[in-house]
C-alpha cells in the first residue's frame, strides 16, 4: 500500500493542501497520522475521485 503526502494528493486532485486537510478533517478522505503530518491511502484517493465522480457531488 503507498501513502500520499497532502501535497501530492492536492497534486493530483489538481486542488489546494488546504482542500486536503478539510477533506481529511471532515472525513470524507481518510488518513493516517505520521508524527505531526498526515498521510492518505494512494487507494483512498483514487476511490474518493471514483464517487465524486459517478455521483457528480464533491463534498468539500
Amino acid at each position: 500500500m503507498r501513502f500520499l503526502t497532502p501535497a501530492e494528493v492536492a497534486y493530483v486532485m489538481q486542488v489546494s493542501k488546504m482542500t486536503i486537510y478539510r477533506l481529511v478533517q471532515s472525513g470524507h478522505l481518510p488518513a493516517i497520522r505520521v508524527g505531526r503530518s498526515f498521510r492518505v491511502p494512494e487507494g483512498a484517493v483514487q476511490e474518493y475521485l471514483r464517487d465524486t465522480h459517478r455521483t457528480g457531488h464533491n463534498p468539500a
